[in-house]
This record gives C-alpha cells, structure tokens and sequence, in this order.
C-alpha cells in the first residue's frame, strides 16, 4: 500500500509491521478459547485470560508511559517483538493453566478485534511525527485498513488447526500449538522489520525530556482518555475471543464457520477505515467518530435478540462496516489537538486507560457467558457505547485539532 505523499519513507516497516501482527492477532483471538477449552478449561477462564492478556498490556503500556521518554521508541518496538516471539513460544508449550495465565498476562497476545497492545502508542507517536494534516489521517487510515485486512485473513486462518488434523492426523490441541509457535515465528520477522527503524526514530526521541510529559494539552487529554476507556471497556465485554465463544454456545459455530465469518468481518471493517478519511475530510474528525459509531451499537444490540444464526450474522457484519471507522480519525484528532512534543506522552496517556478499562470487562462477560445470560454482554457493549459517543459529540464537537 502506497504511502500518501508528504510521508517520511520509515513509515513502510511500521505498516508492515502492523499488518503481521494484525493477521496474527486474528487468528489468535478466535483460537484462543478454542485451544483453553481443549486443554479441559471452562468459559469463564477464557473470559479471565482475555482479562490477563489486556491488563498486561495496560500495566506495560503504562510503563511506556511512564519511562518509556528514557529510550529510542525503536528500541523499545524491538523489544515489544522480542516479547512477541516469548509469547507464542510460551503457550505453544504450555498445557496447565496458571502458567498460561502468567504467560497471557506478560505477554502480548490480543484477543480484542482492535490493537490494544503496548505496540500501539509506540507505533502511533512514530508514524505521527512522519506526516502532516489531512496526509497524517490517510497514514493512521493506512495503518488501521491494514491491520483489518491481515486480521480478516488471520481470522481465515483460525481453520488451519482443522485441516492439520485432518491432513496429517495431528491431535486437535496439537494442531493449535502449532499455530501459537506462528505466531512467536511472526513476532521475530517483527522485530527484524523494526532493526529498519532509525535511532532516534523521530525528534521526540533526540529530546526525550521535551517529549516526556503532558504539557498545555493535559486537559483536553485527560477528558479524552476517560471518554476512550469507557468505549474500551464495553468492547472489552465482546473482544474477538468472546464473540467466537458466543458464537459457539448459540449457534454452535464451527472453528472454520468462525473464522470466515471474523473474515468478512475483517474486510468491512477494513474498507469502512479506508473511506474514514474522505468522511473526515467532509464532515470532520469528531463528527465522523460519532455519526459512523452510533448505528453500529444499534446493530450490536439487535443482534443479541436475532432469532437465527443468519440474522444474527448479518446485524454483526453491518455493525463490522461502521464500528471502526472511528480509528482513523480518533487518533489523528488526539495527534491534532495536542503539540508535536506531547505525542508520544499523550498517544501512551490514552492508550493506558483504555486499556486497564478494557482488561476488567473480558471476566465480566465470560462470567455473563458463563451464567447463561448469552445476550447480556452485547447488550450492555452497544448500551455503554452509544452513552460514549453522544457525550463526545457533547464535549468536543466544537473543539478542531489545532491545525484547523
């Protein structure tokens, strides 16, 4: 994918990074509770790994934040895939559950449809420094439709485990591991992409202590990252892992079924993020995040009362063409509305939150799961959701980057 002009040529190993880990968190996210419950585990522990992978990722995207200023952001990417590779060898290898769950909290895994890794802000504070304006929205769209896209094709994946026991005769749980030891394999072409990147990665690098913390943009972002971890929250309630799972106790959904249906999801969601800009461009950032977001709660909330699997489908693939049209534009309007030394410190102080937000919710709805109240985790996702975008509309509507 080209990028838009104006861009700094280093943006290409960051995509390509992102795109590999995109297809690798697709295929994890709908083999995660798959593979837990082959091991013998119950739903309500797939719920609570969902709930360790995030909070790991927010306590260590905290980390970032907090002395993350300290060290070139490529070096520590690089470290990121080095966890990455740690991780997939780690539950390829392990069969009981607290070691996976240590595993699952201090490592990277994603069972969320989105990136909520510490990746994110390190990646975002660097490709923000590489573009300006309208060509810093492509960029970041650039980088949300690709990582859609590998995640629909990874979540097509998610049926590799049955053709190896089918072709080769591999035991179910064996042909899983398989595919975490992939996704250790990805995470070493990561960190190879990233050896790419130059050190200092950008001037927020040369000048640590100018980029270290939240200067006068702190309260704009404080409202923001509240804003962002109730949004995050109620999709924590329905991460990839737990749609695939409510898909397979109300609809007795194949792994195969599953995968195809997260792939289609993938490519609607892909392409609405590739036209995010051009609405962007026409009605503006927080017009496009609201307007695009607040019909796909409503498709969310009817699915929970579909009678049949086709509807119920069909609601979920509408909701996939509007859900993430938002990211493009959410995140270049956070890179907008603060200055070029607060990126960084302002893309780990909304990403924090929003994680920690997230990782509570993941037990909650295994634990809704779990008690057989199957519609009650859609449900209270689309409700919360739709609360979040009429206040954002509320309190910054009349707020442009600066740059307008």
């Amino acid at each position: 994918m080209l990028l838009p002009a104006g861009t700094a040529p280093h943006a290409g190993p960051v995509l390509v990074a992102r795109a590999l880990r995109a297809f690798a968190d697709g295929y994890v996210a709908v083999l995660l509770p798959a593979y837990l419950l082959a091991l013998g585990l119950g739903t309500l522990e797939v719920g609570i790994a969902g709930t360790a992978t995030m909070l790991g990722s927010a306590l260590a995207t905290l980390a970032v934040g907090a002395w993350g200023h300290r060290f070139a952001r490529a070096r520590l990417l690089r470290a990121a895939a080095l966890l990455m590779l740690a991780t997939g060898i780690g539950f390829a290898a392990s069969t009981a559950w607290w070691p996976l769950l240590v595993i699952a909290f201090v490592g990277t895994m994603n069972p969320s449809s989105g990136d909520v890794s510490v990746f994110l802000p390190l990646e975002q504070a660097t490709l923000a420094g590489m573009a300006r304006g309208h060509s810093r929205t492509a960029l970041f769209a650039r980088y949300s439709v690709l990582g859609a896209l590998c995640a629909a094709v990874g979540a097509l994946a998610a049926a590799v485990p049955d053709w190896l026991s089918a072709s080769f005769g591999l035991a179910s749980v064996d042909a899983l591991r398989i595919m975490f030891a992939g996704y250790g394999a990805i995470g070493a072409i990561v960190w190879w992409l990233y050896r790419r990147l130059p050190e200092p990665a950008s001037q927020a690098d040369a000048e640590p202590a100018q980029a270290a913390a939240l200067g006068p943009s702190r309260a704009i972002v404080v409202r923001l990252a509240v804003l962002f971890s109730v949004d995050n929250f109620a999709s924590g309630l329905v991460v990839h892992s737990l749609l695939a799972l409510w898909l397979f106790e109300r609809f007795d959904l194949s792994l195969a079924q599953a995968g195809q249906f997260f792939f289609v999801a993938g490519l609607l969601s892909a392409a609405s993020q590739l036209a995010s800009p051009i609405v962007a461009r026409r009605i503006g950032l927080v017009n496009t995040m609201v307007f695009t977001h607040m019909p796909a709660n409503l498709f969310m909330i009817l699915a929970a009362f579909a009678p049949t699997m086709p509807v119920a489908l069909g609601l979920l693939l509408a909701r996939s063409a509007l859900s993430q049209m938002d990211v493009p534009p959410r995140t270049a309007y956070v890179m907008g509305v603060v200055t070029p030394a607060e990126r960084a410190a302002a893309a780990s102080f909304t990403a924090v939150p929003k994680s920690l937000a997230a990782a509570l919710s993941p037990s909650l709805g295994g634990a809704m799961l779990a008690a057989g109240w199957l519609a009650a985790p859609l449900l209270c996702c689309g409700a919360l959701k739709l609360a979040y975008d009429l206040t954002l509309w509320r309190m910054f509507s009349k707020h442009p980057p600066r740059e307008e």
